[in-house]
């Protein structure tokens, strides 16, 4: 592709939003490698004249993010420090034709889907062989695998759907071949993701086949840990947890998002479960997996929701003590069935909702941690920084969960696993001194 510079192109490609868009960048920039372009990732270096634009179009504060940065990099255009803008993502997928009107001087703009016709602007082919080969934008030690795209659930707060389409699952067979090369690549850990894992197979061979996918996954030598992310609680495959219980690098651990806990506000949702079903659930999960960690999601401020509530939801939580939990402000989004109510809510108390159930969380996490201490735990190092090391136990995902402190005049090795008792801890970090290399 011939741009106004004679210089070799190179292509900046910055990823905003979810882990799954993380993976679409990946995936695109191994494409664009493999057709001999040269691409980087969130580079600072300002040596690339080609920009892509991964947005997110989840909630208005993705919204703005993607917008705003969509902006900054129009402006470097018209200053003439790159030669072109190229859009792709939720965000692009969703608005095309607003934001086509609105931002003109974006070269191009993209849907979710539209990798190969990217692909052309580069004068690139897309190459369906190369499965797997992504430009990892992680550490090399651990990676993504998103098994599936799109979802099915009709959950009355979610545009999801109108951005990424009905679910379709990836085949068992290209899962194991890719999650292969990528522990051949030094990756120890996979996280596996989707916009709702339990549905995995149902499209592709007619029941549920989350637990199969497991068994293959987990024979693979060299992989240490698998992580599972973004559970759906309703019709559960309890399957999951023998599995889980029975193959030692499944982490004990489950992202299942909930949502909320008053059955006013699961019924107004659409999240086809109760309070007591969920309750039954938890109780279940706990005692096949004993010591299981359990992370999930819920939002405040939804059309319809009372102060009676928000109590409800916050005694939920002191009685089930999730170990890590995690809040979003209602995003009133056009095209979903919570569209047709009345968003009475205002936003600062939608936030003052949330801050009040994460009082109660920290409270929790701080308790769970302090319990912690004088125990070892097999850490993962993710890296190190102000001259300490951080890594993760099998109880801690990326980004979002606690970090490990750790102290050590000794190298440790970024992807080594290490043994570290616990020293001290705090409400969402703990900290420790290792015991020997795991």
């Amino acid at each position: 592709m011939k741009t106004r510079t004679l210089q070799r192109d190179k292509v900046n490609i910055i990823t905003l939003g979810c882990s799954k868009n993380m993976v679409d960048s990946e995936v695109l920039s191994g494409q664009l490698r493999a057709n001999n372009i040269d691409v980087v990732h969130e580079s600072t270096k300002k040596d690339h004249n080609i920009v892509v634009v991964n947005t997110c179009g989840f909630i208005d504060k993705a919204k703005e993010e993607s917008v705003n940065t969509i902006l900054d990099q129009v402006a470097l255009k018209k200053k003439g420090r790159i030669d072109k803008v190229y859009v792709t993502g939720c965000l692009s997928h969703r608005y095309r034709e607003d934001l086509e009107k609105e931002i003109p001087e974006v070269d191009a703009w993209f849907g979710t889907m539209e990798l190969p016709l990217m692909l052309k602007r580069f004068e690139a082919d897309y190459k369906a062989e190369l499965l797997g080969e992504r430009l990892l934008s992680t550490p090399q030690h651990y990676a993504y695998l998103k098994i599936s795209e799109g979802c099915n659930r009709t959950c009355a707060f979610c545009a999801i759907p109108l951005m990424r389409g009905g679910h379709v699952s990836r085949s068992i067979e290209d899962l194991v071949k890719e999650a292969e090369g990528l522990v051949r690549r030094g990756v120890k850990e996979i996280l596996l993701i989707a916009q709702e894992l339990t549905y995995y197979g149902l499209d592709l061979y007619k029941k549920r086949m989350l637990p199969d996918l497991l068994h293959r996954l987990a024979d693979i030598k060299g992989l240490e840990w698998i992580r599972l992310h973004y559970a759906y609680p309703s019709k559960f495959p309890l399957e999951i947890l023998d599995v889980m219980r029975e193959r030692k690098n499944i982490c004990n651990y489950l992202d299942m998002p909930l949502q909320h806990a008053s059955d006013n506000m699961l019924k107004a949702m659409r999240r086809q479960i109760t309070k007591a079903e969920m309750t039954d659930l938890i109780h279940t999960i706990r005692h096949r997996v004993p010591g299981i960690c359990l992370r999930t999601t819920l939002i405040a401020g939804f059309p319809g929701e009372t102060a009676e509530d928000v109590e409800e939801l916050k005694g939920f939580l002191q009685e089930h003590r999730f170990d890590r939990v995690g809040i979003f402000a209602y995003s009133h989004e056009e095209g979903t069935s919570a569209y047709g109510l009345e968003d009475s809510i205002p936003a600062d108390e939608k936030q003052q909702r949330a801050q009040e159930v994460m009082e109660v969380q920290q409270e929790i996490s701080y308790e769970k941690n302090q319990e912690k201490v004088g125990q070892v735990f097999r850490t993962l190092i993710d890296k190190k920084e102000a001259g300490r090391y951080l890594g993760r136990t099998e109880f801690d995902s990326v980004e979002v969960d606690n970090e490990v402190i750790i102290h050590s005049q000794d190298k440790l090795p970024i992807g080594d696993f290490v043994d570290v008792r616990i020293t001290k801890a705090y409400d969402y970090d703990i900290e420790g001194e290792v015991v020997r290399a795991s």
